[in-house]
């Protein structure tokens, strides 16, 4: 192609991956007015960002590590993030029960401070200590929304009933909930809305410099390769940034990934009440246990090097029996494997900063741009899903000098689709979506809302009985919304829907999953013959 052909047929930034951080670059870029083509060679949010302990929150823990920048920017997040999509995300209070055995790791410059300064404390985290570091978390972050912390007394507090008698004071603290995937999926919506070409399925084979260009090749499930050209070029590969460097765009780089597996465990429902718990062991570590899709509890997560490919990631039995035995330290009644209904484990390409563990590698991003060359190549290293649309904003003002059309920040509280409505709106949407179909009992109304917010009422239409929804696939999941998914979401598989469009795969058996991914399957090969025909 002649150059000024190939210039022509730029986009102005091209983004190798769809996970959180890909995707939010390109709705960021997209809604400052600039092209973008995003591709993801699995479904959206296959890997890490559907792997995650599923909050927003600033990281408590990294205060021991005195990363008092990445906390301050993730707690300012929290409730910048709450506005813009308060069906997907939403406040929980965390429990957090004190003992005298609760210790640092060794290893975190607050042990360290403290040992040298009180010997006799042999590593020991003191109540002083963690009411301090919770008053901290309380005010670093200009915290408008979400209550303060309070300290509980667990033998009269509900939160007590779950525990063993040992604990008799905790302190209650405010974080999110985030459903992660959701998120990627409403970031790529949103972008393609606004003028980005998604492409899922479609791997990056090849990106190399062309001039004042790049010029990337793709190539779809089908073997089907295409060349796109591009003035920028985003590295958001995740667990893969590396590889993308080394063996696509194929530079040296001394800037590496630590691949660090979070694993988790999802059991039957371990306790009554609404809270989540922070639980804190003798060797310094810490897990969640959280309420999860009404009927389960979340528990997690682990910090293990990951030596493998990223998607041979699962959570072992050597670490479901470490958490099991974790949450058992704390609860009344044991938490053993046969409580275990499903597991899942994902890989954080945490950057490569050089730290002893694992545990305390740092969770903060590194945007690095190599630009030396011609066309600017942005590698994105690290971060966390709290601060992900930060990082959008970051990678933006880097490639900004090489782009200069580009408009300016709006992400800011800016809703993602289904999420324009008050963040302390969902119930009166529940009973309005309730009142406009009412069909839908109770349960299912409030399922389609939290995945859907506003745009619950598009995908059902005109309905009036759950017949004029089409075929009933079990657990409230209809042919309309499969449809939905499809068409709106990119979703091509029955994973793609019961395990990152939703969790119903938690409540449909085998068979019906088989029949969910038959019908999609169907619906694909209609899809292509149409678009043959036309």
């Amino acid at each position: 192609m002649p150059t000024d052909q190939r210039r022509d047929a730029a986009v102005d930034i091209f983004v190798i991956g769809g996970g959180i951080n890909g995707c939010g670059i390109a709705r960021d870029a997209a809604g400052r007015g600039l092209s973008v083509t995003l591709a993801e060679m699995n479904d959206l949010a296959s890997a890490t960002s559907s792997a995650s302990t599923k909050l927003f929150h600033g990281g408590l823990r990294y205060l021991e590590y005195f990363e008092v920048r990445l906390v301050r920017e993730a707690l300012i997040e929290r409730e910048t993030l709450l506005a813009a999509m308060p069906h997907i995300s939403w406040p929980m209070r965390f429990v957090l029960p004190f003992h005298r055995d609760m210790r640092f790791e060794s290893e975190t410059p607050t042990s360290k401070l403290l040992s040298a300064i009180m010997p006799w404390m042999k590593g020991r985290r003191p109540a002083w200590l963690i009411r301090l570091g919770l008053f901290i978390y309380d005010n670093l972050g200009g915290r408008k929304v979400l209550p303060a912390t309070r300290t509980l007394d667990l033998t009269s507090d509900p939160a007590g009933a779950p525990l063993q008698d040992r604990f008799a004071k905790a302190f209650e603290y405010s974080d999110c909930w985030v459903e992660d995937s959701r998120l990627v999926v409403l970031n790529a919506r949103d972008a393609e809305d606004k003028g980005a070409r998604i492409m899922t399925r479609s791997r990056v084979i090849s990106a190399e410099r062309d001039g004042e260009l790049w010029a990337v090749t793709t190539r779809n499930e089908q073997g089907a390769t295409e060349v796109h050209y591009a003035r920028a070029l985003v590295n958001a590969g995740g667990p893969w940034v590396e590889d993308v460097v080394r063996n696509t765009v194929r530079l040296n780089t001394s800037e590496g990934v630590r691949l660090v597996r979070g694993s988790h465990i999802v059991t039957k429902r371990l306790y009554d009440h609404d809270k989540c718990y922070f639980f804190q062991g003798e060797d310094g570590r810490i897990i969640f246990a959280i309420p999860y899709e009404t009927d389960f509890t979340l528990i997690g997560t682990t910090d293990q090097e990951h030596d493998g490919a990223p998607h041979d990631a699962v959570c072992t039995p050597e670490e479901q029996d470490y958490l099991t035995a974790f949450a058992s330290r704390y609860f009344k009644r044991p938490v053993t494997r046969d409580d275990i209904v499903w597991t899942y484990s994902g890989v954080r390409p945490l950057y490569d900063d050089g730290a002893k563990s694992a545990t305390a590698a740092t969770r903060d991003y590194v945007l690095s741009l190599d630009d030396a060359a011609g066309a600017p190549l942005l590698n994105v290293f690290g971060g966390k899903i709290t601060t992900y649309r930060r990082l959008a904003e970051g990678a933006l003002a880097k490639l900004k000098p090489h782009l200069s059309q580009m408009g300016e920040p709006w992400t800011a509280r800016a809703p993602l689709p289904g999420g324009d409505f008050p963040v302390d709106g969902f119930d009166d949407l529940v009973a309005q979506v309730s009142g406009d179909y009412p069909f839908l009992d109770d349960s299912w109304a409030r399922r389609l809302v939290r995945a859907y917010g506003t745009d619950a009422r598009k995908l059902l239409g005109d309905a009036r009985s759950d017949e004029d929804l089409g075929s009933d696939f079990g657990a409230t999941l209809t042919e309309a919304e499969i449809c939905w998914l499809i068409d709106r979401e990119y979703a091509r598989t029955a994973d793609d829907v019961v395990w990152r469009r939703s969790k119903l795969g938690l409540r449909l058996d085998a068979q019906q999953q088989a029949a969910i991914d038959a019908f999609m399957r169907a619906q694909h090969v209609m899809g292509n013959n149409n678009a043959a025909a036309e």
